[in-house]
């Protein structure tokens, strides 16, 4: 309210009902609280089978996904894990489910080892890794998406400099979202966004559009 930016809130849950419930009750409170959109986060375990992540799985996420567009009218953002062995066909469960968009990539699954204990660092054993590692990950996966699914992609992923966004651009996000380099550089997003308009000046590029999924293969 104090800067008057609108606010897209990532949910999750461990159950439909749980997504559905909670997307209800901020459609509520989305006037009021600015809320411009949603993104579901299906990286989370599915409790009523055994564990199994939504997003790893085209019918959960068809499932999920359509439950949660009933509920809901706000533009919906489905965000896609990256540990899945064919991302095309999650990301087009998501869409015909009725995704207006899909961000990726979340963590990559990993695991840090405590060589004197023997034991893991991290108390959960595995943890999500993050930060400029994942990047061509992302980037391959933002490009494999962008040729299968008629919705705009968001790219996520080890993003901390000008050319890291436009890379994502490039290979077909229509927005990016930033992360980790939050943590070490505060004004990282305005530098990236003064650095994006000053490429395309350089470039005499008239329209950012123009970069969206411009990869030459």
């Amino acid at each position: 309210q104090k800067f008057n930016t609108p606010v897209i809130i990532n949910v999750s849950g461990d159950t439909v009902e749980e997504y559905v419930e909670l997307v209800r009750r901020l459609g509520e409170i989305s006037e009021e609280m600015g809320v411009a959109g949603l993104e579901a986060n299906i990286s989370c375990p599915n409790v009523k089978k055994g564990g199994m992540v939504w997003g790893t799985d085209a019918h959960s996420t068809y499932e999920l996904i359509n439950s949660i567009r009933k509920a809901t009218s706000l533009p919906l953002i489905v965000k896609l894990t990256p540990n899945v062995t064919d991302i095309k066909t999650i990301a087009q469960a998501a869409e015909e489910a009725g995704a207006d968009a899909l961000s990726l990539i979340n963590t990559l699954v990993g695991m840090v080892v405590d060589i004197d204990s023997h034991k893991p660092k991290l108390a959960n054993v595995s943890g999500g890794l993050s930060g400029p590692a994942v990047k061509p990950v992302a980037l391959w996966l933002v490009w494999q998406v962008f040729q299968t699914v008629n919705i705009p992609v968001i790219g996520i992923g080890g993003i901390i400099k000008v050319g890291d966004a436009l890379e994502f651009i490039i290979a077909g996000a229509r927005a990016i979202e930033i992360g980790t380099a939050n943590f070490v550089n505060p004004r990282v997003t305005i530098e990236i966004i003064e650095g994006i308009e000053k490429y395309l000046i350089e470039n005499n590029i008239k329209d950012i559009n123009e970069l969206v999924g411009s990869l030459k293969i």
